[in-house]
């Protein structure tokens, strides 16, 4: 009847007012503001209609998707692999790898090598660049196709933008920033466990209505397994709608210059956090990260106040790791911090108050002044690589 109610609800302005009607525009997400809003029931939701109509059960197997940058596989999908191959053994179902871009056939491989039973395979110069809309076309495809029930996203900058979108398209659920998964026996159903709350708590979320089951996890969460190269499995290849609608073009990729701060992948980390009461201490923790061939990791109220930039940032809203030895210098150890390090192999806490909460976490403490630790720990080390050297 055009009376325009439906136009103010709309949170994305998708819908444009004609003479005689409302007519809703591409932009439209499906949120379902305009439909509570019209007071004639004049909007319908058919796609809501044809989702109901579904069937669970035709859905099978688990998927990940191997991202991949300039033909080189993400670490981060080698570690979804480890974790999707035990969730597909515990269903008793096939692991899947969805790999999107152009000419990079040769790494099915080491897809294979790592647990893949197989590969969907999408190949077209118009996938060479991630574009969202391209991306998420031919994921949609597969998903439509092949009808998994299981679908795992690393939360890097491509997954945090694809997985969302593909999730709408697919109208299912996603559970973001996972920090474990499993398997419940009875109902098999996907047990997605996340941070809530602040972190205060940790939230396990189930999908029981929806196929597929979606989460995403952050690189460094899971372990990758150990590779086996004998492994084989079948290449199924997927054709790339060539009148996909594509909004956006890549005209020119600009590599950033300055140093990559490579945290999910170092064996050693050394932290520093508020305790260094400025930048000038991230400089000696710099050193003992020097001496251990490591990197330099910080706590978010580091960053906040400036001393350090956010690419060293650790915890639930940067970055999480698993090296091998964790050095946490002036950190108290809140939750959210706890969350981005907890599965480091061994952690090493300095802090001068004996009842901070990072000492609950770690497998040594040392209670003192780090401007004092931190210098005898370096000559410490710089005395053992001497001896070895004599030796």
């Amino acid at each position: 009847i055009a009376c325009g109610a439906c136009v103010g609800s709309c949170p994305l302005g998708a819908i444009e007012m004609t003479d005689s009607a409302a007519v809703i525009t591409d932009k439209c997400s499906v949120c379902g503001a305009c439909i509570e809003s019209c007071p004639v029931e004049a909007i319908v939701n058919t796609d809501q209609n044809e989702k109901e109509e579904v069937s669970l059960d035709s859905y099978k197997g688990v998927m990940v998707f191997a991202e991949q940058r300039d033909g080189n596989i993400m670490n981060i999908a080698l570690e979804l692999l480890g974790e999707g191959k035990k969730l597909a053994t515990d269903l008793g179902v096939e692991l899947g790898a969805i790999l999107i871009g152009d000419n990079i056939s040769d790494k099915a491989k080491e897809l294979f090598a790592y647990g893949a039973d197989a590969v969907y395979l999408v190949e077209d110069p118009a996938l060479k660049n991630y574009r969202t809309e391209s991306y998420t076309a031919a994921f949609e495809k597969i998903i439509k196709t092949y009808k998994p029930e299981i679908i795992l996203i690393g939360a890097t900058n491509i997954g945090r933008d694809l997985g969302p979108r593909v999730a709408g398209r697919v109208h299912t659920g996603l559970t973001a920033d996972c920090t474990k998964l499993d398997i419940d026996q009875e109902t098999r159903l996907l047990l997605q466990t996340r941070p809530a709350f602040g972190g205060n708590v940790m939230a396990t979320i189930q999908c029981p209505d929806f196929r597929p089951q979606m989460a995403t996890v952050r690189p460094g969460v899971m372990q990758k397994a150990a590779p086996d190269a004998n492994r084989t499995g079948k290449i199924v290849k997927v054709d790339y709608d060539q009148n996909t609608k594509v909004r956006t073009i890549v005209k020119e990729v600009v590599r950033e210059s300055s140093k990559v701060v490579n945290l999910e992948e170092a064996e050693f980390i050394v932290a520093g956090g508020r305790g260094l009461c400025g930048s000038d201490g991230f400089e000696l923790l710099q050193q003992l990260a020097d001496e251990l061939g490591g990197i330099l990791g910080a706590s978010r109220g580091a960053v906040d106040a400036g001393w350090i930039s956010n690419t060293h940032q650790v915890g639930q809203t940067g970055k999480t790791v698993r090296p091998k030895i964790y050095i946490a210098c002036g950190i108290s150890g809140a939750i959210q911090h706890v969350a981005g390090m907890q599965n480091s192999d061994i952690i090493v806490a300095i802090n001068k108050n004996a009842n901070a909460p990072i000492f609950k976490v770690a497998d040594y403490g040392i209670v003192g002044d780090l401007y004092q630790v931190v210098p005898a720990m370096i000559e410490t080390i710089k005395e053992l690589k001497a001896e070895s050297t004599a030796e």
